[in-house]
C-alpha cells in the first residue's frame, strides 16, 4: 500500500523545498565523486601496500595494483549506478502518485498548495493566487517542487552518477599506485602512505567545503581512517608474507 508523503503546511516551505531539491541534485553528483575518489585512494593503497608487505616481486605488485583499479571501479560504478536507479525509480513513483491525486482532487491539491505557502507566512489570500498561478502553468511541477522537494525535469541520472564515480575512483586510485611503482622499493611503503595521507586530506576537506561543513574536523577524519585501514592491511600482508 503506497504511504504518501504530504507533508504537513508548518513542516514545508515553498523557497525552501525548491532550494533543497537543487542542493541536493548537486550533491548526489558531489557525492559519487568523493566517495568514489576517496574508495579509490583507500582500497588501492591497502591492496599495494599489503602486497608490498608480503615482499612480493614487482610483477605481482603491478598486477595487483593493476586488478585492485579495475575491480574496484567496475565494483563502484555498478553500486554507484544501482543506488541511485533506486533513488530515481522511488521518485518516479512519487510523481505518480501525485499525479494520481490531481486527477482525483485537484481543487483539494490547489488548497493543500496554498497552505503550504501560507503557513511560511504568506497572507492566505495571496497564497491561494500563487498557488493557483502555479497549477495553471504546471501542476505536477508546483507540488513536486514545494511538496516533495523533487524537480521532474531534473531526477538524478543513474549512468551520470555511475560514470562519475568510477573516473574519480580510477583518479583516486592511481595516485598510490604510480607512488609504489615509481619510488624505490625499500621507501616506497612509506612514501606511498605520504601520498595517501596528502590526497586524503584533499578529498576530505574539498567535500566538507563543498558541503559547507568545518573542513578540519573532515580531512582528519578521513585521513586517519584511510590510513588504519591501509596500515592494517601492510600487517597483514607482511605476516602473511612471512609464513610463504
Amino acid at each position: 500500500m503506497w504511504i504518501s508523503r504530504k507533508q504537513d503546511p508548518a513542516d514545508a516551505g515553498a523557497g525552501g523545498k525548491s532550494q533543497s531539491a537543487a542542493i541536493a541534485s548537486r550533491l548526489n553528483w558531489l557525492r559519487a565523486s568523493v566517495m568514489g575518489a576517496n574508495d579509490g585512494i583507500v582500497s588501492t593503497a591497502g591492496m599495494v601496500v599489503g602486497v608490498a608487505g608480503a615482499a612480493v616481486d614487482t610483477s605481482a605488485l603491478v598486477a595487483a595494483g593493476v586488478a585492485a583499479v579495475i575491480a574496484g571501479a567496475l565494483s563502484m560504478g555498478v553500486g554507484e549506478y544501482l543506488s541511485v536507479s533506486s533513488q530515481r525509480d522511488s521518485q518516479k513513483a512519487e510523481l505518480a502518485h501525485e499525479q494520481r491525486e490531481l486527477d482525483t482532487d485537484p481543487a483539494y491539491e490547489t488548497s493543500h498548495l496554498a497552505e503550504l505557502f501560507s503557513a511560511q507566512g504568506i497572507d492566505p489570500p495571496l497564497a491561494r493566487q500563487v498557488a493557483e498561478q502555479l497549477m495553471a502553468q504546471g501542476a505536477l511541477t508546483a507540488h513536486a517542487r514545494y511538496e516533495l522537494g523533487i524537480e521532474p525535469g531534473r531526477l538524478t541520472s543513474p549512468w551520470h552518477a555511475a560514470w562519475s564515480s568510477t573516473a574519480s575512483f580510477v583518479l583516486g586510485a592511481l595516485i598510490p599506485l604510480i607512488t609504489i611503482l615509481s619510488s624505490p622499493r625499500p621507501i616506497a611503503v612509506p612514501v606511498t602512505m605520504g601520498s595517501v595521507v596528502i590526497a586524503l586530506a584533499i578529498t576530505g576537506s574539498l567535500a566538507a567545503r563543498l558541503g559547507r561543513a568545518p573542513w578540519k574536523r573532515a580531512a582528519l577524519r578521513t585521513v586517519a581512517g584511510g590510513v588504519a585501514a591501509t596500515a592494517i592491511t601492510f600487517g597483514i600482508g607482511s605476516l602473511i608474507g612471512q609464513q610463504l
